[in-house]
């Protein structure tokens, strides 16, 4: 099996045989022309906005829940995430890259109809003073996410829960669709 040089340095010493011979290709794959190249690192998201819907998906992850980015609930209204939690409620979260971005919207307190708790979503820098209370609040980045303030509590009415739940199924199933066979819809428009 591999082991770490005795000499404090990270170099590997090389399997010496057994059932593990030839073992971490890409351990020992320094010089070899047919060793595969590493998997490439993935490209973040342009808009700031996007790096940080990223982040806090990755926290819910993280959490157990089911995130779902860019998810529309009603006409006129796109939340930047919607998650199903393990216990069945659902959470907005709604992100925001700067001042200008938070003064601009005007419609995130129609997502309260939609949601058991909702948050904002902001980077480190945002000024946090300007965000209504009765909201929970997450700092995030690109690569993941810290909840400071839990949101409060409204459940949702149960015909309203089963609608949006059927809604979040159909669209993530649509999506996932498309991700794999993106011809699939071409027929309908």
């Amino acid at each position: 099996m591999c082991i770490r040089d005795s000499r404090k340095t990270d170099r590997m010493r090389p399997c010496r045989g057994g059932a593990l011979a030839g073992c971490f290709r890409f351990v020992h794959a320094w010089g070899m022309k047919d060793a595969p190249d590493p998997a490439p690192i993935p490209d973040l998201p342009p808009m700031p906005g996007q790096r940080l819907t990223r982040g806090v998906a990755r926290m819910l992850i993280g959490m157990g829940h089911a995130p779902l980015c860019e998810f529309v609930p009603a006409g006129g209204l796109r939340v930047d995430v919607i998650s199903v939690a393990p216990s069945g409620e659902i959470w907005v979260i709604e992100c925001k890259s700067c001042r200008a971005d938070f003064s601009a919207d005007r419609k995130w307190q129609g997502y309260l109809d939609w949601c058991d708790r909702f948050f904002w979503a902001t980077d480190c820098d945002f000024p946090t003073e300007l965000l209504p209370d009765g909201s929970g609040l997450i700092v995030a980045d690109a690569y993941g996410a810290e909840m400071t303030r839990m949101a409060p509590e409204d459940r949702l009415a149960p015909a309203r829960r089963a609608r949006i739940l059927r809604d979040i199924a159909r669209v993530a199933a649509c999506r996932l669709i498309r991700s794999t066979d993106p011809d699939a819809f071409a027929e309908i428009g």
